[in-house]
């Protein structure tokens, strides 16, 4: 199993462009449904006219994801019966100990770990206070997983001397990944300020995750908004315009925490969402991957709640704390709303 997000060289289009032959987009009951209660409680109502939940958005460019893939959809029901880290049977080529009657990950995989593996210079950029630290990212994926999360010396990287734009092919590092892997890792994610790419056809790929190995790679080499792209040439990047660093900060931060925890989610078994307008949404570009939601909606929560095990109004909670201590607004307004729905309607 596999998931990239990846840019080919096409072109774009400015006006409304239909879904993927085939496709159809659910309705709201369908995508209700699809969370997978019959009763479905506050924590995971999306609302009355999905007041924090909005439908996924017609496609803007033949590049979108919906506009390109016939996606099915995994409900919580199909989550379940088909993901490997709940079954009764260990997972391949895991070494750890394992708990067969174990609810969730925490019980069956007890002192399992998520690996962040910084790869090159990451943190190179670290005298810039418009950049966050891959520590900020280590506590946001655990507050996002509710699970342990240990950031692993910098890999040094062997690239070429002369100037100019790089580009690394993901295969070679998912090798180097594979003989760093740890017993007691859930997964071991790569991260790296050096732009990838995979075919040959790519302008370039965010990241590659083998789910069968557990290892995942990706670049944020392309997430800074000050910088702009060439459509055409993977090698032309030039810095576009001047931000605010605490601005700066915030959205490349935003960006980061939500690439890393929706590939996560793919190692983990969930697949690209289509319920509602979520994190685990596909993504064609970076337009489309920037514009999406940083939450889980409630199809997809329900699923990481099963799998991971935790309380979903403490981790609602976690998560508000991380966006308040970095200044994002948006994020804060949006967990302070929702949690405000769950409990004030619990309270009644």
């Amino acid at each position: 199993m596999s998931a990239a997000r990846r840019t080919r060289k096409r072109k774009h289009s400015e006006s409304e462009v239909p879904f993927a032959a085939g496709f159809r987009l659910p309705t709201l009951k369908q995508s209700r449904d699809a969370i997978g209660l019959s009763k479905i409680p506050k924590m995971y109502d999306p609302g009355t006219e999905s007041a924090h939940f909005k439908r996924i958005p017609q496609p803007i460019s033949e590049d979108d994801w919906l506009a390109q893939y016939n996606e099915k959809g995994q409900s919580f029901k199909n989550f379940t019966r088909t993901c490997r880290w709940i079954s009764c049977r260990k997972v391949k080529y895991t070494r750890q100990k394992f708990v067969s009657d174990g609810k969730n990950l925490k019980q069956r995989y007890p002192d399992g770990k998520i690996y962040l593996q910084p790869l090159g210079d990451f943190d190179q950029l670290c005298w810039d206070s418009s950049y966050p630290s891959i520590d900020d990212l280590a506590d946001y994926t655990e507050r996002f997983y509710s699970l342990p999360v240990v950031v692993l010396p910098a890999v040094k990287l062997k690239l070429p001397t002369k100037k100019g734009h790089v580009q690394l092919r993901v295969d070679s590092i998912h090798g180097l990944l594979r003989q760093q892997i740890a017993d007691d890792a859930l997964c071991l994610i790569g991260l790296t300020m050096v732009d990838l790419f995979e075919d040959e056809t790519d302008l370039f790929v965010a990241g590659l995750a083998a789910g069968n190995q557990r290892v995942a790679v990706f670049s944020f080499a392309r997430y800074d908004p000050s910088l702009s792209f060439s459509t055409e040439h993977w090698y032309d990047i030039w810095p576009s315009k001047q931000l605010d660093p605490l601005k700066k900060k915030e959205l490349v931060l935003q960006r980061r925490c939500k690439l890393l925890v929706h590939e996560i989610a793919h190692l983990f078994g969930v697949d690209q969402c289509i319920w509602y307008a979520c994190c685990m949404n596909g993504s064609g570009h970076l337009a489309e991957d920037f514009a999406q939601p940083i939450y889980l909606c409630p199809v997809d929560l329900h699923k990481l709640q099963q799998l991971c095990g935790f309380d979903a109004v403490d981790r609602y909670q976690k998560l508000l704390e991380f966006f308040k201590k970095h200044g994002m607004e948006e994020e804060t307004r949006w967990f302070e709303s929702r949690l405000a729905f769950i409990t004030e309607s619990e309270a009644r």
